[in-house]
């Protein structure tokens, strides 16, 4: 296998609804919050790579109608050459994951207006994050039970996140699409805990889809510009088609 580019999706991940991605016990701040969410060194909170990476894979097993993780490592199979399987190299035929998908930090814009109270996020109640209780409710009496105050990233907060598609096949240009199906099969699930109770409702806005091949890198240049839009309006076939003519072009140069 020989790496032919990059494609480097850019874009923001905004909370639609309360978004509970679990962290450490330790890092709880505020007493009576059982359940916090995942925070950095600096105390913010942000959406793990591996959770959303996770999140794609299973959404796209789902799709192909598997009840568990595809460890196949056929160099057909999509979803292993896409997301890895943890073989050893003599027996994957897959070759190595191409998806990398970067830890999405709170947009710099949005971490100052929930520090300084401002706009939507005047009533928070801690500096990034909101508590909401939750139980559960005893079907033989009607009684609310079990208690318990979940800490959750407040809707409208947006993340900046980055994911780099490697091409190593032909093939793996065609099977981009996948990397895109996904992410819009996750607009319409959820992200991190809680999905049925209305949590994890995300939306992937303001994308930039580039493409470096190699002799990009070795000349220093920034790549061309595939696509820059919304998801929603993001053309496959034609993205498709852009991406081969360039690998084509600069591999018979």
């Amino acid at each position: 296998m020989k790496l032919l580019g990059k494609l480097i999706i850019a874009g923001h991940i905004e909370a639609i609804t309360g978004l509970a991605i679990g962290g450490s016990k330790t890092d709880v701040a505020i007493g009576g919050i059982d359940n916090n969410v995942i925070k950095n060194a600096e105390g913010v909170p942000y959406i793990p790579g591996s959770s959303l990476k996770g999140k794609l894979r299973s959404l796209l097993e789902k799709q192909e109608g598997l009840e568990t993780v595809c460890k196949c490592g056929k160099r057909e199979c999509a979803i292993c050459s896409i997301f890895g399987t943890g073989m050893p190299a003599q027996n994957n035929e897959a070759g190595p994951t191409r998806l990398y998908v970067r830890d999405a930090m709170l947009n710099e814009q949005i971490k100052k207006q929930m520090e300084n109270k401002q706009g939507i996020f005047s009533e928070l109640e801690l500096t990034y994050t909101e508590g909401k209780w939750e139980n559960t409710i005893n079907r033989l009496t009607s009684k609310a039970v079990h208690p318990r105050q979940q800490e959750r990233v407040p809707a409208g907060s947006i993340f900046d996140f980055n994911i780099i598609y490697n091409i190593l096949l032909p093939e793996d240009i065609d099977r981009f699409r996948h990397v895109i199906g996904t992410l819009r099969l996750l607009e319409d699930d959820y992200l991190g805990g809680n999905g049925s109770r209305g949590y994890g409702s995300v939306q992937f806005n303001d994308l930039t889809i580039t493409l470096k091949t190699v002799k990009d890198y070795e000349n220093g240049n920034s790549g061309k510009e595939i696509y820059t839009g919304s998801l929603e309006n993001f053309d496959g076939e034609q993205a498709k088609q852009e991406v081969k003519r360039i690998v084509k072009e600069e591999e018979e140069v």
